[in-house]
Order: structure tokens, then C-alpha cells, then sequence
């Protein structure tokens, strides 16, 4: 942790982090550090993209970052691990949801499924989208595009219902690129 990025966190926006960045203890301190320095209020947003990889996180580093962040995106497969892991009660997807945000005091959870869909939740509204058909390339960089998307938008003063169409639509798009990072049409 320098000055410099202590300085930057104090005038950031959004700031996205996961789990497996934080496998190692100078890089999950230096995260944390980050999210302390940033304002704190309710156009600032810490995301916390979970992504679940081999044996690079455990019950802390998940408890924890949840309590760093106001956004939650996670998908149908690491759902499931997540509850077990954290001791979260509820019977359906939803339900799981909405006790995690409960928890740990979030202001929107995404959760994707892939082919079938992506939910995001809000304390007052549940935003559901199908995901469009589309000639699938390459899916490698569709969940980053659609957190992006979805953040940039409600930096843009977008609903989170015109966020979460937005988001669908690009990550949509990536999946019919080759490459993690094709360059998005204007459109979007």
C-alpha cells in the first residue's frame, strides 16, 4: 500500500475485487486497505465479483469481502457454495439472495446463470432478464463485461433496470467475440 494508492481510493467511484486476487495476504491487505480509503456513501460502489477458483479462497476471505462491498456478483454455480460455506438459510435462489444481502447489508446482488438468465437484486425490486440467443464464440470475458456495463451504467445515472439491460445486452455481444476484451460497438 503506497500514499498514492491510498490517495486514489479516496477519489474512487466503483472499484471491482475477487476472491482470488486476495490468495495472497500482501494482495488481500492491500484490497482491503483500498476499499477502507474510499468514500463511503451511496454513489460509491465496491463490487465484489466472487469468482470462485480451485482451492484460492475459504470462509475469511468470503465473510470478509462481503462485508467490504455494497454489490455482490456471483453466479448460479457459486451460489450454492456460498450459503454452505457462510451457514445462509433460505430454500430457493431468491430466498438465498435475499438473506445474503440481509447479512451483510448489501444494496444490489447480481446473481447470473448463464444460458438461463441473471437476477439482480435490490432491497425494493427483483430485475430479471433472459439471456438473448446469440452465436457463442468465446464466453471467456462476459461476466467482466457485464459487471463493468451494468456499474458503468449506474454511473451514468442509469435505473438499475436500464443497468441490468445493458449489462445483458454487452456481455451478449462479448460471447460473440473471440477474446476477453473485444472493442464494444457505440450502441451499447
Amino acid at each position: 500500500v503506497s500514499e498514492e494508492l491510498l490517495a486514489l481510493a479516496q477519489d474512487t467511484s466503483a472499484v471491482c475485487f475477487g476472491s482470488l486476487a486476495q490468495r495472497n495476504i500482501v494482495s488481500r491487505r492491500t484490497i482491503q486497505r483500498f476499499l477502507e480509503a474510499m468514500p463511503d456513501n451511496r454513489q460509491t460502489f465496491k463490487i465484489f465479483d466472487v469468482n470462485l477458483r480451485q482451492n484460492y479462497y475459504d470462509r475469511e476471505v468470503i465473510g470478509t469481502s462481503l462485508e467490504y462491498c455494497n454489490i455482490l456478483k456471483l453466479n448460479d454455480e457459486e451460489l450454492p457454495i456460498i450459503v454452505q460455506l457462510l451457514g445462509v438459510e433460505g430454500c430457493g435462489d431468491e430466498e438465498k439472495c435475499r438473506c445474503l444481502m440481509k447479512k451483510y447489508s448489501l444494496d444490489i446482488l447480481i446473481l447470473t446463470q448463464g444460458s438461463r438468465g441473471s437476477y439482480v437484486f435490490t432491497e425494493d425490486e427483483t430485475s430479471f432478464i433472459e439471456t438473448p440467443k446469440v452465436e457463442v464464440a468465446d464466453t471467456v470475458g462476459a461476466g467482466d463485461a457485464f459487471t463493468g456495463a451494468f456499474v458503468g451504467s449506474l454511473l451514468n445515472g442509469k435505473s438499475v433496470r436500464e443497468a441490468h439491460i445493458t449489462a445483458v445486452r454487452v456481455s451478449a455481444y462479448v460471447c460473440t467475440q473471440h477474446g476477453a476484451m473485444p472493442e464494444i460497438p457505440e450502441s451499447f
